[in-house]
């Protein structure tokens, strides 16, 4: 009989295999990043930005739904069931893309890629928290959420340049085929469910089981709620870059493969950080690199509508990049180390729910007020309100080194590893 072990050395072959799994997933949502909203333009000829980024709206909210329901069901159907289904949804959706005579059928896609990406990423976040154990928790995320969106970011370029050399369709999605049949492969053969390392963990901790799971991650919790609203604006100026800022580099007379280069490099930075960043969110005070991570954010998002360069879009693509780096894997370790083991899946499923939620709602606000004043309108406007979640987690969150959760008090640091923190 196998022995059951918490921690990244000890479960490194199936954490591995996860890593590999998860690329495969973030490469599906590369598949659209760069050359979506040129193809709405140029082959069904919708003008209205807020019609141009309705396949992101859809996607957010089914993907939004999808994460909630994985991580309620997640203990009574268990991981790997809900990874291979989400697998299953995947398998139509480059041919639609390829072959799709109107846009409802795109809209369609995205329905399935959102269905797609709630289970599957959702699947792997919770798999790899249960294999790994408190101690390298925020690695683990940033390995995960590196593997994610360096995939985002490598198809993405790919199929830019496809696009590029040989035409928005089909060639570009081609590489989706070959994505969704390796990931169900992989997923059904070689994955392992980890309901045994949960039953061990839940054994040893002293986190409390949570009275309303819903409530208290979408904001009672002082640490939960302001994770939860900053996924959410995080999310929501993501589908913005998604899918404007094609659309502006396109009307500034830029290339398809200069847009590929210039949208591959923030999903390419913000999966590389995250190496760094995940590392850093198990030693040191998780406030502070969320603020950090959320202003730096919203700082570079301000300075876009005066770009005018393809290095000053480089630039700014690259600090775009390294603040969300910095908030990504330390938002899931956040989840993950403020809530009981049994009650983590659905804690997750409702910070990921309210997360990419943010892309329906960024995609929603920025088409209207692109619609209404312009590009360079709505791009501002996003990027003051993500300064402005910066500030709600600056004044809300807090960092210690212990909680007493019988008393609910905290053991701040006395001395000067005080830098050092656990959130």
């Amino acid at each position: 009989m196998e022995t059951i072990k918490l921690g990244l050395k000890e479960n490194w072959k199936q954490f591995t295999l996860l890593i590999i799994v998860n690329s495969f997933v973030g490469g599906m949502v590369g598949l659209e990043r760069s050359i979506l909203p040129q193809i709405a333009e140029a082959e069904f000829h919708i003008a209205a930005k807020t019609a141009i980024l309705s396949f992101i709206i859809v996607f957010g909210i089914v993907k939004a739904i999808t994460n909630y329901y994985t991580g309620a069901l997640a203990n009574k159907v268990g991981r790997k069931k809900l990874l291979v289904i989400g697998w299953l949804f995947a398998l139509p959706i480059p041919f639609i893309l390829m072959f799709a005579n109107h846009w409802n059928w795109i809209i369609a896609a995205n329905v399935l890629l959102g269905i797609n990406q709630g289970l599957t990423w959702s699947s792997t976040v919770v798999m790899k928290i249960d294999l790994v154990g408190e101690k390298d928790r925020g690695f683990a995320m940033g390995l995960n959420e590196f593997a994610g969106y360096v995939s985002v970011a490598v198809v993405a370029f790919l199929t830019g340049w496809i696009a590029h050399q040989y035409g928005l369709r089909p060639y570009p999605f081609v590489i989706g085929i070959a994505l969704s049949i390796i990931g169900l492969l992989g997923s059904w053969f070689f994955i392992k469910d980890t309901k045994p390392h949960v039953t061990i963990e839940s054994n040893s901790t002293k986190i409390p089981l949570m009275k309303n799971i819903f409530w208290e991650t979408t904001w009672k919790n002082k640490n939960l709620g302001s994770v939860t609203q900053a996924g959410l604006i995080n999310n929501l100026n993501d589908g913005m870059v998604w899918g404007i800022f094609p659309i502006l580099l396109f009307q500034k007379n830029f290339s398809l493969e200069q847009i590929g280069i210039i949208t591959a490099t923030y999903p390419a930075v913000w999966g590389l950080g995250q190496l760094v960043t995940g590392k850093m969110a198990d030693y040191f005070c998780k406030k502070k690199l969320l603020f950090a991570g959320m202003l730096l954010q919203g700082l570079a998002l301000l300075f876009i509508p005066w770009a005018q360069t393809m290095t000053h879009y480089i630039i700014l693509s690259v600090i775009l990049g390294w603040g969300t780096a910095m908030v990504y894997p330390t938002f899931l370790a956040t989840v993950a180390e403020n809530t009981n083991p049994i009650d983590r899946p659905k804690s997750l499923g409702v910070f990921r729910l309210w997360r990419d939620m943010g892309y329906a709602i960024g995609a929603i606000l920025t088409g209207i007020v692109a619609d209404i004043l312009g590009i360079n309108a709505s791009i501002i406007m996003i990027g003051f309100l993500t300064i402005l979640s910066s500030l709600i987690i600056h004044y809300r969150m807090f960092c210690k080194i212990d909680y007493n959760y019988k008393t609910k008090s905290m053991l701040w640091f006395q001395n000067k590893s005080s830098r050092k923190c656990a959130a």
